[in-house]
């Protein structure tokens, strides 16, 4: 009997790999993309409650930690070989030279978040996977559709230990500034009363 079901065999790429095509001009300058497990995937497009619940918790934590912590928007994290995602906002080790020579490592990170607002299901499996695997130990989805935080912590190979679900009146600390009291309101877009 033939075998009906086909498995493809997928050529995964390096971060040496991603950064010459980048390089060479393969991506057009318009083009959002970034590695993920070896797969360079298309980064979904920024609706306006998105952009402002980044630039809200951006300004957030950059005036809460000061000169504590490296708050980059957007900006590469080196995971490992396979995987150099871009990240809403990452809360990073301070570096002498503000990571001219290299993009941060898991070593280096202290929280990542990522704003969800069709993008849940691919930062909260897919993405949360990736980042368990490397060692973040602090992972948050804000999602701005529900005005909930999901809060990962806990990393395995497998996965994330734990998992909490925040609403918008709770307060949170990252694991590594505990006296950092964070609203989950205050990194959500306004609600516009009509």
């Amino acid at each position: 009997m033939q075998n009906t079901e086909t498995t493809l065999q997928l050529r995964l790429w390096t971060v040496a790999e991603y950064h010459r095509m980048a390089e060479a001009g393969i991506f057009g300058a318009d083009e959002r993309v970034e590695l993920l497990e070896g797969k360079i995937i298309w980064m979904i497009a920024k609706g306006t409650a998105h952009r402002s619940a980044v630039g809200r918790t951006d300004y957030l934590f950059k005036n809460r930690l000061g000169t504590q912590a490296w708050v980059s928007v957007q900006d590469p994290v080196k995971l490992n070989d396979r995987s150099e995602p871009e990240p809403d906002i990452a809360v990073v080790k301070v570096d002498t030279l503000d990571y001219a020579d290299h993009h941060p490592t898991p070593s280096e990170v202290y929280l990542i978040i990522e704003v969800a607002d069709s993008s849940l299901k691919l930062d909260c499996e897919t993405k949360a996977k990736a980042y368990s695997q490397a060692g973040i130990r602090d992972y948050w989805v804000l999602d701005v559709v529900n005005r909930q935080l999901h809060v990962f912590r806990e990393p395995t190979p497998e996965g994330y230990k734990t998992e909490k679900i925040l609403s918008e009146d709770t307060a949170i600390a990252p694991l590594e500034f505990p006296d950092l009291q964070i609203l989950v309101l205050e990194m959500l877009p306004p609600v516009m009363r009509s």
